[in-house]
């Protein structure tokens, strides 16, 4: 005999299913309303935040499967997706509000890193993610360029005293760029690296975000230091194109990473092979699966690779990186790392739920 579905039995199921952004079940977050049984036909709306707009699709249908393979009697279901509101905490000792920090870090230059902290960035915000970029590549900071904002001048200057970040579309920027001169070098020591950072983080107007992605200059060296004293990162994502001399030193950003305690959350790999125009046969000009391979090595997550393409090139170079979202030779490469990120972190979440930020004393 079938059994009868009543509300109890179904707030009894969703109690199983869990939020991918806090790690707890989606009953507690009250993240389900407007629960409707009418003999086995079942309505509710299902809300995930903005934090986890990547990954709405997937796993609404991951929802959607759950509750027909645990309800007994369910003949009908339909889910309205909803978005649940729910503020960014604040963190570390200078109380951002903002749901995960991510850096993005290489072991040498050259290698696209920023680009690919770019259209990070711009892959969440498309997604529905609220997001900032912060540009600590303070030798070379390009992330204005590849946004379009190299010409914003100096930021400004709040009622709080706090520096407004540019705006590039929606998305808050700073960066050193901004207030440096094109042309002229950025020759610091190590406290001013630091004094700089901080101040980023300190007295700036970020707002309140799901993500804010911050580009490391290359290598190995004080602002990853900085970075872990005063701010708790979500984790790090590491760039490197195929070839062995490039892997070499990833993976030492991955064992700087691990010595100052931020998480590798991946490895992506780019420049990853060139697709001729001419003839449409692909060219590992770099080499072919080095990052997959080693991140393999190092139990680290692999997040995807990109292709070296002429239009990210032209893209970066005209300002207009938020195009290569759009791009049939790129577009599919980026979304699926955007994805892959907010998805392994969702299954970390799921499997050890973060536990409330407090403020860093001392």
């Amino acid at each position: 005999m079938t059994q009868e579905l009543t509300l109890t039995a179904v707030q009894d199921v969703l109690s199983g299913f869990i939020d991918p952004e806090t790690g707890r079940d989606i009953v507690t977050m009250e993240q389900v309303s407007n629960i409707q049984v009418d003999g086995g036909s079942l309505v509710c709306d299902f809300g995930l935040s903005t934090h986890s707009a990547p990954i709405w699709e997937s796993k609404r249908a991951e929802f959607e499967q759950y509750l027909r393979a645990n309800l007994e009697g369910l003949t009908d279901l339909s889910v309205n997706h909803v978005i649940h509101e729910r503020p960014a905490p604040p963190v570390g000792e200078f109380g951002l509000t903002v749901k995960s920090v991510i850096a993005v870090g290489s072991g040498k230059g050259g290698v696209g890193k920023s680009t690919i902290a770019a259209s990070l960035a711009l892959g969440l915000q498309a997604a529905g993610s609220k997001v900032g970029i912060m540009d600590a590549d303070v030798y070379g900071p390009s992330i204005p360029q590849l946004l379009g904002v190299n010409n914003a001048g100096n930021p400004t200057v709040n009622e709080n005293k706090k520096i407004v970040p540019v705006d590039a579309n929606g998305i808050p920027v700073l960066s050193m760029g901004f207030m440096v001169p094109e042309g002229e070098a950025v020759i610091w020591r190590g406290p001013m690296l630091h004094g700089a950072i901080t101040q980023f983080l300190r007295d700036a107007a970020w707002g309140d975000l799901d993500y804010l992605i911050i580009d490391m200059p290359p290598g190995t060296g004080d602002i990853a230091l900085t970075l872990s004293q005063v701010i708790p990162l979500t984790g790090a994502v590491v760039v490197c194109t195929p070839q062995r001399v490039a892997l070499l030193d990833a993976v030492k950003s991955i064992a700087m990473f691990r010595k100052v305690n931020i998480p590798v959350l991946g490895m992506v790999e780019n420049m990853s092979g060139f697709i001729c125009p001419d003839n449409n046969k692909r060219y590992d000009i770099f080499g072919s699966g080095g990052a997959k391979k080693s991140a393999a090595e190092l139990n680290v997550p692999f997040l995807g690779e990109v292709p070296i393409t002429l239009s990210i090139r032209e893209h970066g170079d005209a300002g207009t990186t938020n195009q290569n979202l759009e791009d049939p030779e790129s577009s599919a490469s980026l979304r699926t790392i955007v994805e892959t990120l907010v998805a392994n972190m969702a299954g970390s979440a799921e499997q050890e739920p973060p536990q409330p930020q407090l403020p860093v004393l001392g």
